[in-house]
């Protein structure tokens, strides 16, 4: 799988784990970022891998800062995005069967790297179900259109 990726200052050291993590199984990785821990604001490292979900340049996208908060906010706001933040498997394994999430976010200052390495992989290992839950995915991107 293509996988995009990418965080702010807090989730640098985090997101280097993941990256090991995700080419050590085989993904075809691509780094949007930061490559230090100098400060940066995570909406800029958000639309990066935001973008790249929506044209099709990577299958899915992670995104972390401190909280996984922001980051999360912040691609959101992206047409076409459905940015979940988890912080366990289950939540991680339920944002792909039923909300067909397109990008995880992760707070680094929130979970450590083994827990963020299994969530990772629960949220890939994972499949959007459809069915009944294909109907309320066609209502959140219909509310992309109110505004």
């Amino acid at each position: 799988m293509k996988i995009g990726i990418a965080c702010d200052h807090a989730g640098y050291y985090l997101k280097e784990e993941i990256v090991r993590f995700l080419q050590e199984k085989g993904h075809e990785v691509r780094d949007y970022g930061v490559y230090s821990t100098e400060s940066v604001d995570y909406p800029d490292q958000a639309y990066l891998v935001a973008e790249a979900v929506t044209k099709g340049e990577v299958q899915q996208g992670i995104l972390i800062c401190g909280t996984g908060i922001g980051i999360s906010i912040a691609a959101n706001k992206v047409k076409g995005i459905r940015a979940a933040l988890c912080h366990d498997v289950f939540s991680a394994r339920m944002a792909r069967q039923h909300n067909d999430s397109n990008i995880l976010a992760l707070g680094a200052r929130v979970i450590g790297v083994g827990h963020a390495l299994a969530i990772v992989e629960a949220y890939l290992e994972e499949s959007f179900l459809g069915g009944r839950h294909l109907e309320r995915v066609k209502k959140i991107s219909r509310l992309e259109e109110l505004n």
